[in-house]
C-alpha cells in the first residue's frame, strides 16, 4: 500500500511523518474531534487565520487541552490533497475501530440500530452514512477491513465529526458479523431492488436491528443477502433505479427511528 507522508514546509520544524489517514481537516471536523476529546497530537492553522473570531473557540479549546498549535503559511496547506480544509488540520492518531462484540455489547437490549456496509469504497458515501447513523441515534456502524473506505481524512470530513461520537466497528468479513450479530438477537435488514424486497415502510424496523447498504452500483453481494432475514427497497418514481448509498441509509434510518417513536412499545 502505498502510504503519503506529510512534513511541515518549514525546515527548522521536526516533520510529522503521519499517514494522511491520521489527518483531520476543517474547521467543523477538528471542533468535533476536540470536543470529543479525541486524542490530537497537534493543530496547524493558517497564519491568515490567527485572529479570526471563528476560530477563537477552538483555538481556546485546544489550549485548554494543552495541544500543540502551529500557525502556518499556504505553502505548507498546499500540501495537502483536499482542498476543504480551511487552513485548518488536526493530526491525530490512528482511528480506534470497535470489535463486533464491543459494537454488539454497546446496544440498550431491543432497542441496537446499526448500519452495515457491504464494501462502499466511496470514503465521501462512507462518510455521508456515518454522519447519518450517529444523527439517527445508530448504536454502531460496522465496516470490513478489504476493498472498502475505512475512517479515513476524507470519511472523518464528509462525516462532519460523527467519527468522533459513533462506535465503529471493522471486520474481517461483512457475512460472519452479520451472523454473530443474529446469534445475539439482532435481525438484518438488506437494502436491495429486489422483486421479493418489502416496502420499507411496511417493514418492521423495531427492536435489535441492522440495516445492510451494499456498495455503490453492485448493492449487497450475494453472500451477504443470503444472511439477511428480510430486504427492504425505496420505491423510485423517477427515471434512475437507485438513489446514492449513503441517501438510502439516511432514508431507512429515519424511517427506523420514526416507527420506533411511534410505537414504542417493540
Amino acid at each position: 500500500m502505498d502510504r503519503r507522508r506529510l512534513g511541515s514546509s518549514r525546515p527548522s520544524q521536526r516533520k510529522d511523518n503521519l499517514d494522511l489517514d491520521d489527518v483531520i481537516y476543517g474547521v467543523h471536523a477538528v471542533e468535533e474531534a476536540l470536543a470529543a476529546n479525541d486524542p490530537l497530537r497537534r493543530i496547524y492553522v493558517g497564519d491568515e487565520r490567527k485572529r479570526d473570531p471563528a476560530l477563537a473557540k477552538l483555538l481556546d479549546k485546544a489550549k485548554a487541552m494543552k495541544l500543540p498549535i502551529r500557525y502556518e503559511s499556504r505553502t505548507f496547506f498546499s500540501q495537502f490533497p483536499y482542498r476543504a480544509h480551511q487552513s485548518v488540520v488536526a493530526f491525530g492518531t490512528p482511528f480506534e475501530y470497535v470489535t463486533i462484540e464491543e459494537a454488539i455489547a454497546a446496544r440498550e437490549p431491543g432497542n441496537g440500530l446499526y448500519v452495515v456496509l457491504d464494501h462502499i469504497t466511496d470514503p465521501h458515501n462512507a462518510g455521508a452514512i456515518i454522519r447519518s447513523a450517529e444523527c439517527a441515534g445508530a448504536t454502531a456502524v460496522v465496516l470490513p477491513e478489504r476493498r472498502a473506505a475505512g475512517v479515513n481524512a476524507t470519511v472523518r470530513k464528509s462525516a462532519a465529526g460523527a467519527t468522533s461520537h459513533v462506535p465503529i466497528a471493522r471486520v474481517a468479513n461483512v457475512a460472519g458479523a452479520l451472523r454473530t450479530m443474529k446469534k445475539a438477537g439482532i435481525w438484518a435488514a438488506g437494502a436491495a431492488a429486489a422483486p421479493d424486497a418489502q416496502d420499507y415502510t411496511a417493514a418492521d424496523f423495531r427492536g435489535d436491528l441492522a440495516i445492510v447498504i451494499g456498495a455503490e452500483g453492485d448493492g449487497i453481494s450475494q453472500v451477504v443477502r443470503k444472511e439477511c432475514d428480510f430486504l427492504v427497497r425505496i420505491p423510485m418514481f423517477g427515471s434512475l433505479e437507485s438513489l446514492n448509498a449513503s441517501v438510502a441509509a439516511g432514508v431507512l434510518l429515519f424511517e427506523a427511528r420514526r416507527q420506533r417513536a411511534a410505537r414504542p412499545d417493540a
